[in-house]
């Protein structure tokens, strides 16, 4: 079986962050079909005049993003939206015009939020940069987990509510179906190095 290697973007820079705690609880209920990276989103912010210099950081976040096969992104809502880093992330990699890091990357969204609507903006907010970014992203199940607390997701990933781990676990599966699919669809994942 092939393990796709995917890249988690994880739009909070908050230590312990919920979306944190469900990436790696995605993570483990994989079962190795997947195999993940985690590039930083601390990122400088985009300027336009600094491409084509050496911004060490932007360097590294589209270096490692170009390799994968596919992303995975993890999106609080601040102000119905997508986080400022999260939005940084999206404009540094596909960036300078042309050269786009995220060009027929296979994605999917997941959002949660201790409120009731699991991040529904956010998430819906991110879904239409993909369609300008040309990534296709994963349809079904739809994943915004609201009432997140300390007692449902531990800091280590663990999942301690039912129902919570019955979603994360049948998101995981979906997700490397996905990716199947793409691969079976296309004799190739985006990232792979032979296609570059």
């Amino acid at each position: 079986m092939t393990r796709h290697r995917i890249a988690f973007l994880n739009g909070s820079l908050r230590k312990d962050s919920f979306h944190g705690r469900l990436g790696l609880a995605i993570i483990a209920a994989s079962n190795d079909r997947l195999a993940f990276i985690t590039p930083s989103l601390d990122l400088p912010l985009y300027d336009p005049d600094l491409d084509g210099s050496d911004t060490p950081a932007w360097t590294a976040f589209r270096d490692s993003v170009r390799l994968v096969d596919g992303i995975l992104f993890g999106s609080p809502e601040y102000n119905r939206s997508m986080t400022g880093a999260l939005k940084n992330a999206l404009d540094v990699g596909s960036r300078p015009y042309g050269q786009s890091i995220f060009t027929k990357k296979p994605a999917a969204v997941f959002s949660g939020s201790p409120g009731m609507t699991g991040g529904f903006g956010s998430n819906h907010h991110l879904r239409q940069s993909c369609v300008f970014l040309d990534m296709p992203v994963m349809q079904q199940p739809e994943a915004y987990w609201g009432l997140l607390d300390d007692e449902k997701l531990a800091a280590d990933g663990t999942v301690n509510d039912e129902m919570l781990a019955k979603l994360v676990t049948g998101f995981a599966g979906a997700l490397a179906d996905w990716y199947d699919l793409i691969r079976e669809g296309s004799g190739q994942l985006a990232g792979d190095p032979t296609q570059r």
